[in-house]
């Protein structure tokens, strides 16, 4: 197997995404790719997969191509029996193949040739083996196995599941993977990266899994623009790797910004000095020494254009370091407060799924425990008190309820038996795990109270600066916003100004998320309640914001199957809903 790509440009109307990436993927790479949400990483995939032309540079493909993506877009009536017959259509046509060689094959003037090549291909392939693997893929994976269930009625990640499943067992030569790990629990994670492990082929994994990098990857292709303005290639395996070439490179990029400015502003104070010179105040008096004024003059403007001549050749235009994330200092409680009393309090909960939480479901997205009586949190006797600057992490495999507990703190679904309690003022910030604006207007849900992607009537798309302020209107309205502490948008480094200009649905999964996230500061909450919040985040945002989290005095609680996010925050309190 062999991958060459040299040079690729690609670029939408009116916004390029990539330039001058160049790799090269063989037997046994396992390349991670990481960047900020918009680079790219997405895109680059369809690019090696041949699903997209680059407008500039090549591509050069030997063997088979597998690619998974974030959301597997169905066809009407398709089920979960379609997708495994046709992943093992290929592999059983190569052994019907193989059998009519074999049958009509002449020992004296047959092509031993040919048939050696298809007995390979078959052994590499482990063609006769591809049903049971199917079968073990999908039970570790968690993945929907009734072959007669439609694909249009399974969540997002149950579908990806059923997909990697079916990819997995089809043992390409290259396989592209687009953030596989968004809906795996801990076992199936532990499934996929021993897969990805002995894969025979190649790996390209676009991933913000910082485990799965350190895990799995042999070099890490980094998306995000350099000092050069070019993306870069780390050739050391694993994520601790990475993660310090590049804080050196950043920093001595953040420098060398810092002295370039510096020669700008020098720059600007001599050439202001030099042709103030010029003015009245230091020539001669007029009727005295009338030839020496003239000739002052032009000298002193040679002297500051020669001295404007040296400085320009000397500076070096160097862009504009990445933004970093600038959390805002969110309260620990309201003046008056007592520091005893908890913000938000659930005794005893039960929750009992209703028909739209059962059909977003997705690896925890208002998913549960499902019994026969449709269940999804049952905790009989346990108190979840969050008091001020207090930390709780909900911790359990997918369909044990983390989602429907955070969304029974904030209120956001009824309780079939327990209560919740709410102090007074206390302001909630919510990051669902997945949203109408992740998912789609269309399957928005009422009780979530999402901002529209697009207006009513004609106003058209909404842009995030429109749906902010939409957003800041509402709270104000309801009082759980003061005026005093509101969190600009454009203060937070999470999204550029152009990007906030833009329609949300023009906004990559990436960039819709990082836009949830400050939706959920804009009222500086005295509590954070953040579902699976690295789902679509770059690394280095999930960093920054992991970093954030510990150190803010406002509440929080965090559900995540985040292994590195699990292991930063394990002196935090344990909620484990897997009991």
């Amino acid at each position: 197997m062999q991958l060459t790509a040299t040079d690729l440009a690609f670029a939408y109307p009116g916004r390029p995404v990539l330039d001058g990436v160049s790799l090269r993927v063989s037997d046994g790479t396992r390349l991670g790719v990481v960047g900020e949400n918009g680079s790219g990483k997405s895109t680059l995939l369809h690019l090696l997969a041949g699903d997209l032309q680059p407008a500039r540079g090549g591509i050069r493909r030997k063997g088979s191509v597998a690619l998974v993506e974030q959301e597997l877009v169905t066809t009407p009536g398709q089920t979960v029996g379609d997708l495994v017959r046709g992943t093992l259509a290929g592999l059983r046509a190569l052994a019907a193949e193989i059998e009519a060689e074999a049958a009509a094959f002449d020992h004296e003037t047959g092509d031993l040739r040919r048939l050696s090549g298809l007995l390979a291909r078959a052994e590499h392939l482990a063609a006769w083996d591809a049903d049971r693997r199917v079968e073990v893929a999908l039970t570790r994976l968690d993945a929907v196995r009734d072959p007669d269930r439609r694909l249009d009625t399974l969540s997002v990640g149950q579908r990806y599941r059923v997909r990697l499943a079916c990819r997995l067992a089809e043992r390409a030569d290259l396989l592209l993977l687009d953030e596989p790990t968004n809906h795996l629990d801990d076992s199936a994670i532990e499934f996929l990266t021993g897969e990805l492990i002995a894969w025979r082929g190649g790996v390209v994994v676009v991933t913000h899994d910082r485990e799965l990098l350190d895990d799995v990857a042999t070099a890490i292709l980094d998306l995000d623009p350099s000092m050069d303005g070019k993306p870069v290639l780390y050739g050391q395996p694993g994520y601790l790797a990475y993660r310090f070439a590049k804080n050196q490179a950043l920093h001595r990029w953040r420098q060398r910004y810092r002295a370039e400015q510096e020669r700008a502003r020098v720059l600007a104070e001599r050439l202001d000095a030099s042709y103030e010179g010029l003015s009245d105040e230091w020539r001669p008096a007029k009727g005295s020494q009338k030839h020496r004024r003239a000739t002052r003059a032009r000298i002193h403007v040679k002297a500051a254009d020669r001295l404007v001549e040296k400085l320009e050749a000397e500076a070096v235009e160097v862009p504009v370091p990445p933004a970093r994330l600038a959390f805002p200092d969110l309260p620990a409680m309201s003046p008056g407060w007592d520091a005893g009393d908890p913000l938000v309090e659930l005794r005893s909960p039960r929750v009992v799924a209703d028909p739209w939480a059962l059909r977003q479901a997705q690896d925890g997205a208002g998913s549960g425990r499902r019994d026969g009586d449709g269940v999804r949190v049952d905790l009989p006797g346990t108190r979840v008190a969050i008091p001020p600057s207090g930390r709780l992490l909900v911790v359990g495999p997918n369909g044990a309820g983390k989602s429907t507990l955070l969304a029974a703190l904030a209120g956001r679904v009824p309780l079939a038996r327990g209560t919740r309690t709410v102090t007074a003022g206390a302001r909630l910030g919510i990051v669902a795990q997945e949203t109408a604006l992740a998912a789609g207007a269309e399957t928005r849900a009422p009780a979530l109270d999402v901002v529209d992607i697009a207006d009513a009537g004609d106003a058209g798309p909404r842009s995030g600066f429109d749906a902010y302020a939409a957003e800041a209107l509402e709270l104000l309205q309801r009082g759980e916003l003061d005026p005093e502490h509101v969190v600009p948008v454009a203060a937070l480094g999470l999204l550029s100004e152009e990007d906030l200009e833009r329609p949300l649905a023009e906004l990559s999964a990436g960039q819709r998320r990082r836009f949830e996230l400050a939706r959920a500061l804009l009222h500086a909450p005295h509590v954070l309640l953040l579902d699976e919040p690295t789902n679509h985040l770059s690394v280095d945002l999930v960093d920054e914001l992991t970093r954030a989290l510990i150190a803010t005095p406002a509440a929080v609680v965090v559900a995540t199957h985040d292994r590195r996010m699990r292991a930063d925050l394990a002196d935090w309190p344990v909620l484990d809903l897997s009991a």
